[in-house]
């Protein structure tokens, strides 16, 4: 009996011990998890999304304000030969960077201990094409250096922001790419009267070495703000294998094509509103205003549909967008013999179709529920989609402009030179809401 009780005695402290040290482990980690920075706020999070939103600012800033850049380098005599293919320059700068999206995702994805080393490397890329582009004289070393070389640098620093994100914030994770987003269209609020300005100053040799400078002299300090997050690091040594089940996923598609066809319209508006006012013989800084307050309504609509995102299915946030940026082109543009007309355009179109982007992030949301999905990888191959249309945009757009017969033959804007592009915008913005049609028949 005694026996006995002394087993039961040495068990009840083995079971005591064990109990101890589990206590003690689990306290261990409640106590790390309480030191860590916390996620969806606190400065750490604000901060790494400050970063990332001057980035975006930055990167996608300049050639959202390319259409200053194409009116000017129309009236030089060493560009107005090939004028006609000066639009390919600007849609070829976002095109590239949109469509090698899921490359530079995947790969940073893969081997996310060098996403540091691979921004940097993007942004020595950028300014290399910034300074050589100010040397160009033909409109083909323009789109080597300002086109091509540009993307190609701007994809290698902006997507590592990506990862950042989504280590920073999970539950306001759509809030936070809204802000993110809206970075570019804050940019473009003030790029295009300083670009205007020094190029009609000094000429665009000066514009393009003085933007090398500005970019250099605010990302450093963004550059050094951006981290990851404390308990992402050991994720970043190992790296990860990519998951593309969710290729399967008629959501994914459907929402895919959707984007496609919207995209193949949306550059067109921010490309010709300085040729449209010109062509109206309106002040050329009409154009420039026209195109600064379509960017700085985008950061309203960007942050607005962010905040949608988070509290409602994303054909919400999508037919917010759509219906919005159809009632912009037809109601307003199409109308737009005066300026102020013209300017209500361009802040509608940039608060409804500039938001667009914002929804990517949702687009997630409807794919998980039958398969494993990153939203990062989600966002990277949508914004490839939009990469498709902007880069046949660009030629496309120069098509519908030289090809317009309607010049003199129709009332109001349909008339001006620019019927086909306006009509073509609405259209293709309209695609958009397939998503919608998809949820009715229980697809999305």
């Amino acid at each position: 009996m005694a026996h006995s009780s002394q087993g039961q005695l040495i068990l009840m402290e083995e079971f005591q011990g064990d109990r101890s040290t589990e206590l003690n482990h689990n306290g261990t980690e409640d106590a790390v998890q309480r030191s860590l920075p916390p996620t969806d706020g606190g400065r750490d999070a604000w901060l790494v999304l400050a970063a990332c939103s001057i980035t975006e600012a930055l990167i996608w800033g300049f050639p959202f304000a390319f259409g200053v850049f194409q009116e000017y380098y129309s009236n030089l005599e060493q560009f107005s030969k090939n004028s006609h293919h000066l639009a390919a320059i600007g849609t070829t700068a976002t095109g590239v960077m949109y469509i090698t999206a899921p490359i530079v995702y995947g790969i940073l994805r893969r081997y996310p201990y060098y996403r540091k080393a691979i921004s940097a490397i993007g942004f020595i890329i950028v300014v290399v094409s910034l300074v050589s582009a100010s040397f160009a004289n033909t409109v083909s070393q323009l789109l080597a250096t300002q086109g091509i070389l540009y993307a190609f640098g701007g994809s290698l620093h902006y997507f590592p922001a990506f990862l950042y994100l989504d280590e920073w914030f999970v539950k306001r994770r759509g809030l936070a790419y809204g802000i993110f987003i809206a970075g570019g269209g804050a940019s473009g609020i003030v790029v295009p009267f300083l670009m205007e300005w020094i190029l009609h100053h000094w000429g665009f040799r000066t514009a393009l070495r003085v933007w090398a400078i500005i970019c250099i002299v605010i990302t450093v300090p963004a550059f050094v703000a951006l981290k990851p997050h404390p308990a992402s690091i050991h994720s970043q040594r190992v790296g990860q294998k990519l998951d593309f089940r969710f290729l399967k996923s008629p959501a994914f598609w459907i929402l895919f094509m959707g984007n496609i066809v919207q995209s193949l319209g949306y550059f067109m508006p921010l490309l010709y509103m300085p040729s449209f006012a010109a062509a109206q013989g309106w002040s050329h800084l009409t154009g420039t205003i026209a195109i600064s307050l379509c960017n700085g309504a985008s950061v309203i609509g960007a942050s607005f549909v962010g905040w949608l995102i988070d509290r409602y299915h994303v054909t919400t946030a999508i037919n917010f967008c759509t219906i919005g940026t159809v009632v912009a082109v037809f109601m307003f543009w199409s109308f737009a013999l005066y300026q102020p007309l013209f300017f209500i355009f361009a802040i509608s179109y940039g608060l409804f179709a500039g938001g667009f982007s914002a929804t990517w992030s949702g687009c997630s949301n409807p794919i998980r529920r039958g398969y494993p999905v990153e939203t990062g990888m989600v966002i990277s191959l949508f914004t490839a989609g939009k990469g498709i249309g902007s880069v046949i945009s660009g030629p496309l757009s120069a098509i519908l402009v030289t090809s317009d017969s309607w010049r003199s033959q129709l009332r109001f804007a349909y008339g001006s030179g620019y019927g086909l592009l306006i009509i073509f915008t609405g259209i293709t913005a309209s695609f958009a809401s397939v998503g919608w049609v998809g949820k009715k028949f229980g697809l999305v």
